[in-house]
């Protein structure tokens, strides 16, 4: 299969502190990969530098065939990020967010809604602005957002954090769709038992290195 993320001894940065100190990862295409690790070990880190999102201080970073090093922003059309912090915006309401990400992504009103409906963001939320949200309503609608634009690479960080059971089920759906479609999906969690029912390989993440990756059996 073709490589979707490449990175080898990539070193990021964070306020001169090596939050990626010479990391090596593959993701292949249609491919669900786990990253597992204690906090501050550089998970959310690998996530950003594939969103385009954190700067490669050295070492090589490719994904989607995009030289990172060079070009950070050619990739983000082509990916999803749901992180900690969404890329919402505080002061739109959840629909004015949703039209919004999905005429970027050149989603039409179908698609988007249907997202929308999927992720159960239902219309008494249409018009509350994101900030007045909860947590796990936020996540739906960022998970919508991203649903909606049929990325070929998923970046999600905790993405059951929040949510119900209803929800947590949605998830587990997105990731298999997602991967049955042909799009690859990076997962960093500590809900481990969980998540490796979808993963394909769990990687060990700490210190900024990838320590180890683990085919499930």
């Amino acid at each position: 299969m073709d490589s979707v993320v490449s990175l080898r001894q990539a070193i990021v940065l964070l306020g001169g502190f090596p939050a990626l100190a010479g990391a090596d990862l593959d993701v292949r295409s249609g491919e669900a990969v786990l990253l597992q690790g204690p906090n501050g070990a550089g998970k959310t880190t690998i996530l950003r530098l594939c969103a385009g999102l954190a700067r490669l201080e050295s070492g090589t970073a490719e994904v989607l065939g995009v030289d990172l090093a060079t070009d950070r922003v050619a990739v983000r059309p082509h990916v999803a990020y749901a992180g900690h912090r969404s890329m919402l915006y505080d002061e739109l309401t959840v629909a004015e967010n949703i039209d919004f990400w999905g005429a970027a992504s050149a989603v039409n009103d179908d698609e988007r809604w249907a997202a929308a409906d999927r992720l159960a963001v239902d219309e008494r939320l249409h018009d509350v602005e994101v900030r007045r949200l909860s947590a796990g309503q936020r996540r739906r609608v960022s998970l919508a957002v991203a649903a909606a634009r049929r990325p070929s690479l998923w970046l999600l960080d905790e993405p059951h954090a929040g949510l119900d059971q209803a929800g947590r089920d949605v998830v587990d759906q997105l990731i298999a769709d997602a991967t049955d479609a042909g799009a690859s999906v990076l997962i960093a969690s500590h809900e481990l038992d969980r998540v490796r029912r979808s993963a394909g390989r769990t990687v060990t993440v700490a210190g900024g290195r990838v320590l180890e990756a683990v085919a499930r059996g």
